[in-house]
């Protein structure tokens, strides 16, 4: 892994919402950003230009939705393809991060919230599961 990371912007993909977070190597830690609606079954590439240029992350992470013994989900693939569709417009690392279990600890940790809304808190679950692992193989 490139020594030189230190910024990053997370996603929780979906067919309908993205989740994003920003975390950064220095702590190891993450926070949630916003919720971007996708439009007319495409991410909003536009807010995600917008957030690439205030945010100048080094790497990008994307959920890799698995099922719980590691086989792909019906929605690996899109995700899959989101990350690809990233590198491709940005040019920057894009890393996949295992993403069982974050929505689920994102309604638990936060019960206030909708479950319809919790998204940007899934994708700084997954963003922190890879800060963890990213420090765990740097140190």
């Amino acid at each position: 892994m490139p020594e030189a990371l230190r910024s990053l912007l997370g996603f929780d993909y979906g067919s309908k919402k993205i989740g994003v977070a920003v975390g950064q190597t220095l702590t190891a830690s993450a926070s949630p950003l916003l919720i971007l609606r996708n439009k007319k079954q495409q991410p909003d590439w536009h807010s995600i230009d917008r957030l690439l240029q205030e945010w100048q992350p080094d790497a990008l992470v994307v959920g890799e939705p698995l099922e719980m013994q590691g086989a792909a989900t019906h929605a690996t693939a899109g995700a899959r393809k989101f990350a690809r569709q990233l590198q491709s417009r940005y040019g920057k690392p894009v890393f996949l991060a295992d993403e069982r279990l974050t929505s689920r600890a994102a309604r638990l940790d936060n019960p206030h919230r909708k479950t319809a809304d919790i998204d940007d808190l899934a994708a700084k679950l997954i963003l922190e599961t890879w800060l963890s692992e990213y420090k765990n193989n740097t140190n």
